[in-house]
């Protein structure tokens, strides 16, 4: 049988510091764009930057303060990054080179004179992210310049080189602590995600300006942040494209899924707990991040349905689509309220969901058939062998019915770890299955009842396939399954009773011929040998489940009433005399109260049966026709199945006219509207 492996929340994942700390190499934030940058850059890391003329500063300076002045935000985002002024007389580049590293530097404000190309490039390449200040104020200035006019393209075309050189390196800056951001100091991330937030801000202010003809490149927008998403998606792929640890006992498919599914939400709960509150809620850290490793995991998984999947990683693949990626990730406690409004969607198209559910309801049907079937078949061997059943607390007990109903139990649990909606589906199907099997069954057992016979233990297989018939009801009723169900194992139960009473009721009968051949004289003493003879046989079928012990001792009861009524309708005597009838109904009433008495004893429930005998001794004792009529009326209403045939049997003891029998027998006639779910006794019964 198959194992479901459940989903226990990612079991075994261990919860270690930078959980998002991707190995590898590191990411190229590179576009085709920026290769031609890329050149420049190389070019001014080989050689000292040439500063600006002063002249040139100057009136570049002198123009821009008299066009606009630069945004605030601008200037607000500088100020994250300073933190002291200057100190009197301390050049720039020997300020820097004097203050720590951890402490970074102010830089000039927005009216004050800028670094030059070489302080900038000096700056970046010790990871100052302060330049990024400057380094805009100088490239807005050199859009400036280029649409004043004054200014050469050729010296136009360098100056931006060497700017677009610097924004290589700030992008390397900025860029590169966010392809590691668990590993970065808080602080550092900050800066890198302040400077990144200006670049976006300045990208939609050059987006929504109107573009003037100009000597100089198009550079914006320069779309970081796209980079920084791309670069998520990469490593995205890279952690959740690793080789699944070894595992023993799980398939291939079932280790990828597992090893999935732990990195996903290992990684979401880092960054939901530690990057979420250092990120700018615009960025949507945790939607990019979400975003990447769902496209991941549906990519892995559509790529995986693309082959003919075996039928346990066919459920495994279900499996995690509809149940454990939606409901242990997606909506697990740690992230359903930071993903809930992030629309992932399903990992497979519903379509091809569809495909696979029916594949899973197939493969699972005919799986558990197959199981069924050799279950079947290794317990009608063991009959056939002459094994012993088990004991099980004093009763014969077979593996069989817990085999079967754990076959449909594992199959339906199944389905309903996918969804319960597949669940409601396979339930008819495997109802289906079962009602096949159990006239299977039960066909194979009236095989061993016709063919073994005379084998040892014969009788203890015959009551442990009886005992099998409670555990087969009881999950039947929780299943609520259809009643017909129950119709093979009812007679397999039925044919179950006839052999093991075979014995003891071809016992009875030459004790019950004696009522009839000695006239009733000796009653007594044969219904005394008959329940001697009941009484000695019992301990054989203490085997059995004490319900079915019950049902064994009713078909005794309704055995000994039914052969009694048949030797007293088999009467050749006729007694004309009140006093003899009165005489008969005595004896049969006296009987009545013995096996009445006995069969209680012994377990009998059938209390339907205490009328049977003491109303028909009251019918031979009654003289007038009307008050017959009316006992004949009210026994009719218990026992239905009391014809006229019977009645004249009854009656003929009597020695009544044929004018009087036919009219008691109109009584007949009238319905009395038979009680329901009536049991039968006269059916049993041949008259005639």
């Amino acid at each position: 049988m198959l194992q479901t492996m459940p989903f226990q929340g990612l079991p075994g994942q261990q919860r270690v510091p930078g959980a998002l700390d991707f190995p590898g190499s590191p990411l190229k934030f590179r576009s085709g764009s920026e290769a031609e940058s890329e050149a420049s850059m190389s070019e001014a890391s080989s050689e000292d930057p040439v500063p600006l003329p002063e002249a040139e500063v100057a009136q570049d300076e002198e123009e821009a303060s008299k066009k606009k002045k630069k945004p605030k935000g601008l200037a607000g985002m500088f100020s994250i990054f300073t933190k002291g002024k200057k100190k009197k007389g301390q050049s720039g580049a020997a300020e820097r080179e004097a203050k720590p590293e951890a402490q970074p530097e102010a830089q000039p404000g927005l009216g004050g004179p800028l670094p030059t190309v070489e302080e900038l490039k000096a700056d970046l390449e010790r990871g100052r992210l302060e330049a990024a200040g400057p380094l805009m104020r100088l490239e807005r200035e050199l859009q400036e310049a280029a649409a004043a006019g004054g200014v050469s393209e050729e010296e136009l075309v360098r100056r931006q080189s060497k700017v677009e050189a610097l924004y290589v390196l700030l992008r390397d800056q900025v860029l590169g602590p966010l392809r590691r951001p668990l590993e970065t100091p808080p602080e550092r991330l900050r800066q890198a995600l302040a400077v990144l937030a200006e670049q976006e801000r300045e990208d939609r202010r050059v987006a929504a300006a109107e573009p003037q003809p100009s000597a100089l490149a198009a550079t914006r927008p320069r779309h970081w942040l796209q980079l920084w998403q791309r670069a998520v998606a990469q490593e995205a792929e890279e952690r959740m494209g690793r080789p699944p640890a070894a595992a023993e006992g799980l398939s291939e498919a079932e280790r990828t899924f597992l090893s999935m599914g732990r990195t996903m939400k290992g990684d979401l709960e880092a960054v939901v707990q530690r990057l979420k509150p250092l990120f700018p809620a615009e960025f949507g850290v945790v939607a990019v991040y979400a975003e990447s490793y769902h496209a991941q995991f549906a990519a892995q998984i559509a790529a995986m349905a693309q082959f003919e999947l075996c039928q346990r990683d066919t459920y495994m693949l279900l499996l995690w689509v509809q149940n454990l990626y939606p409901n242990d990730i997606i909506n697990s406690a740690s992230l359903a309220g930071e993903l809930q409004g992030i629309n992932l969607g399903s990992l497979l198209p519903p379509k091809q969901v569809r495909l696979l559910e029916a594949t899973f309801l197939s493969n699972e049907v005919a799986s558990v058939k197959e199981l069924m079937a050799r279950a079947l078949d290794l317990e009608s061997q063991r009959w056939a062998q002459d094994v012993a059943p088990q004991r099980l607390n004093g009763h014969c007990h077979s593996e069989l019915a817990i085999d079967i109903i754990q076959i449909i139990s594992q199959g339906q649990i199944k389905a309903e770890s996918i969804t319960p909606d597949l669940g409601k589906q396979i339930q008819h199907m495997l109802l289906a299955e079962l009602a096949a099997f159990l006239r299977s069954y039960q066909r194979a057992f009236e095989d061993f009842l016709e063919r073994c016979k005379q084998l040892q233990n014969y009788r203890a297989n015959v009551m442990a396939n009886i005992n099998n018939c409670l555990s087969f009801r009881i999950s039947l009723e929780k299943w609520q399954a259809p009643q017909g169900l129950l119709g093979p194992l009812n007679e397999l139960k039925s044919h179950g009773f006839d052999t093991l009473l075979q014995g003891l009721f071809w016992d009875l009968k030459p004790l019950f011929k004696r009522f009839t051949q000695t006239r009733w004289t000796a009653s007594a003493q044969t219904l005394e040998e008959i329940v001697s003879t009941v009484e000695t046989r019992l301990p054989e079928f203490s085997e059995l489940r004490e319900c079915f012990q019950e049902e064994l001792m009713e078909l005794v009861h309704l055995h000994l009433v039914k052969e009694y009524i048949v030797r007293l309708c088999k009467r050749r005597v006729v007694l004309k005399t009140a006093e003899q009838q009165q005489q008969l109904a005595g004896q049969v009433l006296a009987n009545a109260e013995v096996i009445q008495h006995f069969c209680t004893q012994i377990g009998s429930p059938a209390t339907w049966l205490h009328h049977a005998l003491p109303k028909l001794a009251e019918i031979i004792r009654l003289q007038d026709p009307s008050a017959i009529k009316m006992e004949v009326a009210t026994y009719a209403t218990w026992y239905p199945d009391f014809s006229k045939g019977h009645l004249s049997a009854i009656l003929a003891i009597k020695g009544m006219s044929s004018s009087e029998v036919k009219s008691i027998r109109s009584i007949l006639d009238v319905h009395t509207g038979a009680p329901e779910a009536t049991k039968a006794l006269f059916s049993l019964i041949k008259v005639g």
